[in-house]
């Protein structure tokens, strides 16, 4: 086995895949945040972050991820334990100021792509054991309509 093939399946185990949810086909202005992640994660192979700057998951982001986190099936890339959790979050001018910024499970985004003019959807992964969490790709969903004014009364 030569050095090359070494290092790059080192690399590819070390940095794994990203969370990707599967995208609505309605889904546009889509931001993939891989290579950041892929930084993030060599910075901290590198050593030049330490694992408290890369795994700082606040608790509101945990409690989500335990409540309306969706399981991925791969690893966390930091800690190498099961358990990571992709969790979307909604924002949007259509949704009352109580609901935005929600998260919400993938299903429900299907309903409300139909429902509503245009919102922003963000996708974060969280490990809950060590914290680390990343945001993976966001995206514009909605009809795309021109939002109606209603009249004053």
């Amino acid at each position: 086995m030569s050095p090359r093939t070494t290092r790059s399946s080192t690399r590819s185990s070390i940095f794994g895949a990203p969370a990707r949810g599967t995208l609505d086909p309605s889904a546009r202005g889509v931001v993939d945040y891989a290579l950041a992640r892929r930084a993030a994660l060599f910075d901290l192979a590198a050593g030049r972050s330490r694992p408290a700057d890369v795994c700082d998951a606040q608790t509101y982001l945990l409690r989500a991820a335990h409540y309306h986190g969706e399981p991925l099936d791969q690893p966390c890339p930091v800690c190498r334990r099961d358990g990571l959790t992709s969790v979307t979050y909604t924002y949007g001018d259509c949704f009352r100021n109580d609901v935005n910024g929600r998260a919400r499970r993938t299903g429900e985004l299907v309903a409300l792509a139909r429902e509503f003019a245009e919102f922003s959807v963000y996708v974060v992964e969280v490990c809950p054991q060590c914290r680390w969490n990343h945001l993976v790709t966001s995206y514009v969903l909605g009809t795309g309509e021109p939002a109606r004014r209603q009249a004053r009364s």
